[in-house]
């Protein structure tokens, strides 16, 4: 076992990140779909995933961290509801644990990614921070004065914030919430639906470039729903930096610039607010999960 080598797994509900790691040294990544019956398989999926990472015995780590989306409870890494990967009080820790033989942390995906992004990222330097993630959902974290903020498993929820009360059904079940319009696979969705075309949210935000008009209203609805339920956040927390990521964040300008300005438009004058697009793309959840796992005593 090498005492210095931790490994972090993300398990999201499209792809598997892992990464191994030594001290500041990213050592090597991984990437795999997420298979199907994921749920009842997860420790299994887990140890599948380490070990193609870490795939000579000198390599085996001393411990390993796992985050999820969802519902988590950060102080026993339990996994408590997932709406989009469909699990209700998965014991990380504990089932991944006995699978691997070895000491095992669990945690929340976002809050993880934001601990990524402050000690290797676009947060760096920064303690005051916002961390928001548009992939197929759409959660947060926060950190006040260089710490996470982590209270019940409901913390940094914002895509269950309802802002259309009329809006488009959520995989929550309830019409109208943040996640089912600002998302990327929201935008996607909307799309498709108001065009009658194929496309994603790349393809939404390529269209809003060239002016497309039905794409702008698509876009234009995600982002002003975005500044409406981020800006009180800033208001209250004194968040100087929002660290956009996820997919979504692909499109550059196209969404910082109008986000920005949106907030801006609803914050108090005077306000000072950086809007940046995060440094470690789809792996600061994985980079954040072995940062976790570098924690656990030896």
């Amino acid at each position: 076992m090498d005492q210095d080598l931790v490994v972090g797994v993300d398990v999201g509900g499209t792809r598997i990140k892992a990464v191994s790691l030594r001290g500041e040294e990213v050592l090597d990544r991984l990437a795999v779909p997420s298979p199907a019956g994921l749920a009842s398989r997860f420790a299994e999926v887990v140890e599948g995933v380490v070990a193609a990472l870490c795939d000579t015995p000198s390599l085996r780590p001393r411990a390993v961290g796992v985050v999820v989306p969802g519902l988590v409870d950060d102080a026993t890494g339990l996994a408590i509801w997932s709406a989009n990967l469909g699990w209700r009080d998965l014991d990380v820790p504990q089932i991944v644990s006995a699978r691997l033989g070895i000491r095992t942390t669990g945690g929340h995906d976002v809050r993880a990614g934001l601990v990524a992004e402050h000690r290797f990222g676009a947060a760096v330097g920064v303690d005051d921070v916002l961390f928001v993630p548009l992939g197929t959902g759409l959660a947060s974290a926060l950190m006040v004065g260089g710490h996470v903020v982590s209270s019940t498993p409901w913390t940094g929820e914002l895509g269950h914030v309802l802002v259309t009360p009329d809006g488009p059904t959520c995989g929550c079940g309830r019409a109208g919430c943040l996640e089912a319009i600002a998302s990327a696979g929201a935008i996607g969705r909307r799309w498709r639906e108001a065009s009658g075309q194929e496309g994603d949210a790349e393809v939404v935000a390529e269209r809003v470039r060239v002016g497309d008009p039905v794409a702008r209203v698509v876009w234009t609805e995600a982002v002003d729903a975005l500044a409406m339920v981020i800006a009180p956040i800033v208001a209250a927390a004194g968040t100087r930096r929002i660290v956009i990521g996820g997919g979504l964040v692909n499109a550059g300008p196209v969404l910082l610039d109008p986000l920005r300005e949106a907030l801006m438009s609803r914050l108090p004058e005077g306000v000072e607010l950086d809007v940046v697009a995060a440094a470690l793309g789809e792996w600061a959840g994985a980079i954040g999960a072995a940062t976790l796992a570098q924690s656990l005593p030896t």
